[in-house]
């Protein structure tokens, strides 16, 4: 089984953004170590819990502090961006550090939709059904060219070299997953988004799968969420987190980063709150490394899949770190020197 990371670079409560992003060079530096396969940044708009607006920023600052882990985006979301800048951004990429970046996109805004209007270069932004074609002219730019019919023929993705980034589409939805099997590329399914019929649109994507100059046959990992601890009683505890900081935030009183534990520990809540915290809990594998790793292979088994990319998200940077290290000693990653 390969394990990767997803980081959202949290911001915890009585802590800063920039603290938040140190620790995911820091992370990364660990998730090398330990043998994790790959290392994708997440996108996120205006919120004070997530550090992580830029991918392509942070990208490279996680490939120079590493040296044989993956780095990339989970994920760039193309209806913010020019197909043109992202192929050019992600080619630097390449250049700088070949053989080891992956394109990851996603459709979704990452944001609210006020947030997501202001990213926008003009007054409206590309349609939702716009988005397979934008896709195809990242990767007609970043391979060689556009075909002779588009309007933009004879532009190409510079610095251009022999190889690409991995380009991999990010999805919750059938939707997406139906575009990943319609242009032949890789799928990552966000299991920790959208668990309900996960497999099913995964199995789809396969049946459906078109062979494309990219790739010839379906390739599939799947997101999840989970924290391992020393005793599950501990992983239990320090998912309380992230619980009630989902749970202020669908409230309409978002809190100014992730909570400590004790502060749920001592709320008192309504029995509808508590219903949303065990929903919440429903979605998160919280338990020992034996618990947590069982569980990580029965949800893979039931996708087919041999990559599992983990989100991890803790107040302290030290148990999200120890969460990561008992994981991979779990299943026994093969170290790098």
């Amino acid at each position: 089984m390969k394990l990767s990371v997803l980081d959202q670079s949290p911001i915890r409560v009585g802590g800063t953004p920039r603290d938040a992003v140190l620790a995911t060079i820091d992370l990364a530096r660990l998730a090398d170590r330990l043998g994790y396969t790959r290392y994708w940044l997440a996108e996120h708009h205006n919120t004070q819990t997530l550090a992580s607006p830029a991918p392509e920023i942070l990208i490279p600052a996680l490939a120079a502090a590493t040296e044989g882990i993956r780095v990339g985006s989970g994920g760039v979301m193309l209806s913010h961006y020019s197909p043109l800048k992202v192929a050019e951004s992600f080619r630097m990429l390449e250049t700088l550090y070949p053989g080891r970046i992956d394109l990851g996109l996603g459709r979704a805004p990452g944001s609210d939709r006020y947030t997501a209007a202001a990213l926008q270069p003009g007054p409206v932004g590309p349609p939702l059904e716009s988005y397979p074609n934008q896709v195809t002219d990242v990767l007609n730019y970043m391979h060689g060219g556009l075909p002779e019919d588009h309007p933009y023929h004879g532009i190409t993705a510079m610095p251009s070299g022999p190889d690409s980034p991995e380009t991999w589409l990010l999805a919750s939805s059938i939707g997406s997953a139906t575009y990943a099997a319609r242009l032949g590329l890789p799928l990552s399914w966000a299991h920790f988004i959208n668990p309900d019929g996960g497999p099913d649109t995964v199995a789809r994507y396969r049946e459906t799968f078109q062979p494309s100059e990219w790739m010839e046959e379906p390739r599939v990992n799947i997101g999840i969420s989970a924290i391992c601890a020393e005793s599950t009683e501990e992983a239990r505890r320090l998912g309380l987190s992230r619980h009630l900081m989902r749970l202020r935030r669908d409230q309409g009183r978002p809190l100014e980063g992730i909570p400590a534990p004790e502060l749920a520990l001592e709320a008192e809540f309504s029995q509808g709150e508590l219903a949303y915290i065990a929903q919440q809990q429903e979605r998160v594998i919280e338990g020992d490394p034996d618990l947590v790793k069982r569980g990580i292979l029965e949800i893979a088994q039931r996708y087919d899949v041999d990559e599992v990319i983990v989100l991890t998200i803790t107040h302290d940077y030290e148990d999200r770190k120890r969460s990561y290290e008992l994981l991979a000693g779990a299943f026994d990653l093969e170290t790098r020197d």
